[in-house]
């Protein structure tokens, strides 16, 4: 990234999974890493990790849904390395739930991690970068900011908002030497899945969705244990090769599995396709016609 030292990178949501391999694997790759998270009593498993690979990490409190930390967090780095070469947006968090569940309350939760959290990191770091002439904004999104799943109405919304942004904004910022890349994971072996909120719902004899969701929670179980799940160390690859190729790409498929859901859809202009396999998860048996 530069001539005279090594590059540096900031990373949000460290603690665990994807942002925790990403460090790691960045620090080993030799950037200068800031790996982040909101909550510090949480980075005793990152500490391990680095240690265990003989690698230093510079980790940081940043909070995505609160300005003021945000603003702190990228002054930190700056003050302390003099730039910022790469971000990695990664902070996320899932809930469970269809429109009629949730509440807007709910909803708003959803967006201010996944996506307004994406936009405050950004906002801050971008002119730091255009002001260098160069950079990269590395997005964690995910198949559901392509394709749309039952019960994910909000967490789906927010990734299919991050996407739009990044795209609309690439062009743009590569006018002053930044790229932007979109990294799509499907099935991650993470604690995401089990920490989602709204889960219980499924076992809620009085919610009229309750069947539906329980069994689109076992095919989703079934996934994230299959051949077609991912470990964080997979996807922390393509972050790596995000952040050094010469050309990086404007979007990243992790796996040949969320590839060949990414061309069913655009294969199919009218959704139909869509549907039914969305359908099939529910346990529900597709119209004819």
């Amino acid at each position: 990234m530069t001539r005279n030292s090594p590059p540096t990178a900031l990373i949000t949501g460290t603690s665990t999974g994807i942002g925790l391999a990403a460090a790691v694997g960045l620090a080993q790759a030799g950037f200068r890493v800031t790996a982040t998270m909101r909550d510090l009593t949480r980075a005793d498993t990152l500490r391990r990790a680095a240690e265990a690979e003989g690698v230093t990490l510079d980790i940081a409190p940043l909070d995505v849904t609160d300005g003021a930390s945000v603003e702190a967090g990228i002054r930190r780095m700056i003050d302390r390395y003099g730039r910022l070469d790469v971000l990695v947006n990664n902070a996320g968090a899932g809930f469970v739930g269809t429109t009629e569940q949730m509440t807007v309350e709910e909803a708003r939760r959803v967006f201010e991690v996944n996506f307004f959290g994406v936009w405050r990191v950004t906002q801050v770091a971008l002119p730091h970068m255009r002001a260098a002439g160069r950079g990269r904004i590395i997005s964690v999104s995910s198949i559901g900011g392509l394709v749309g799943r039952p019960f994910n109405d909000a967490y789906c919304g927010a990734k299919f908002a991050l996407e739009g942004m990044m795209e609309s904004l690439a062009p743009v910022a590569a006018a002053f030497g930044v790229s932007v890349s979109l990294i799509e994971p499907g099935a991650v072996a993470t604690p995401f899945v089990t920490n989602a909120v709204g889960l219980d719902r499924a076992q809620d004899p009085s919610d009229p969705y309750a069947p539906l969701l329980g069994t689109y929670l076992e095919t989703l179980r079934s996934a994230f244990a299959g051949q077609a799940s991912q470990r964080p160390e997979e996807v922390a690859q393509v972050i790596i090769q995000a952040a050094t190729e010469a050309h990086p790409a404007p979007r990243y498929q992790t796996s040949a599995h969320v590839r060949a859901q990414v061309v069913q859809k655009w294969a199919d202009p009218s959704g139909r396709a869509l549907l039914s396999d969305s359908q099939r998860l529910l346990g529900v048996v597709p119209a004819q016609g």
